[in-house]
């Protein structure tokens, strides 16, 4: 068994029409071949947005990344982790 990824793209009649290389010679034409086809549309890749075209001023993170300076920021109490009980999984 072997394994052939093919991009092509589909004629106006609505047909994607594949040529397979089989890597046999001309005197093996009479072979037979069973072929499965899984086939997927190809999305256009989609340039990410600049932050400029998104809305926010020229050099907006630069410039206010790490500029916080009022008082410290300090994380609250987080709580106790709830205890769980793994063995009713079913893994």
């Amino acid at each position: 068994m072997q394994s052939v990824k093919v991009r092509s793209r589909a004629s106006a009649d609505g047909f994607l029409h594949l040529d397979i290389p089989v890597g046999m010679p001309v005197s093996n034409v009479n072979r037979e071949f069973e072929v499965m086809v899984i086939y997927q549309l190809i999305q256009p890749e989609v340039k990410p947005k600049t932050p400029e075209e998104l809305g926010w001023p020229p050099d907006f993170f630069e410039k206010t990344a790490g500029a916080w300076q009022g008082e410290p920021l300090v994380r609250g109490d987080q709580g106790e982790l709830q205890e769980r009980n793994w063995d009713l999984l079913d893994l």
